[in-house]
């Protein structure tokens, strides 16, 4: 684990999952990835291919070390911020059925990536979406065609899920 992150907290990770179900078979990116305790979570899930988006390089060294004990041949790392990640992601054509984003608190970095997200259209029809946040931080309930469905409050910690409606 690198020093000085905020990685999820087990029942935060939980509970994401079981939110979501059976994720087998789905493409997942996690952006903002810290350690990658999250997509290596989806991956031990079954998912068919794991994308993540790290900017610091301590977290990257860690979340190399702990792709290395997994057997997924499908997971990519991007040294990129967030908002890079997802214009390179949206020029080579890629959609994700789930998209985790967990930036740092208190920068206004969720509703930037939101927005950023909703411009690019990176996730696949019928995709989910899910911003871990700080809970005072106040995100749309529609941006694009992204359309906020549920909430989850865990300490200072706020789960939005968004779904991608059609026109």
């Amino acid at each position: 684990m690198p020093s000085g992150i905020r990685p999820t907290q087990d029942k935060t990770r939980k509970a994401i999952f079981d939110i979501l179900g059976d994720i087998e078979g789905l493409s997942f990116l996690e952006l903002f990835a810290g350690s990658g305790a999250v997509g290596l979570e989806a991956a031990s899930r079954g998912v068919r291919e794991l994308v993540m988006v790290e900017y610091n390089r301590n977290c990257l060294t860690a979340i190399k070390k702990n792709i290395a004990s997994l057997v997924h041949n499908a997971c990519s790392l991007y040294h990129l911020n967030a908002q890079d990640a997802v214009k390179i992601l949206h020029k080579e054509g890629k959609k994700f059925d789930i998209i985790f984003l967990d930036p740092p608190y208190h920068l206004g970095l969720s509703k930037k990536t939101l927005q950023t997200i909703a411009a690019y259209d990176i996730l696949a029809p019928n995709g989910f979406l899910i911003a871990q946040h700080f809970k005072k931080d106040d995100l749309p309930e529609a941006l694009g065609d992204l359309r906020l469905f549920r909430q989850s409050k865990y300490g200072d910690t706020l789960l939005s899920f968004y779904r991608k409606v059609s026109g």
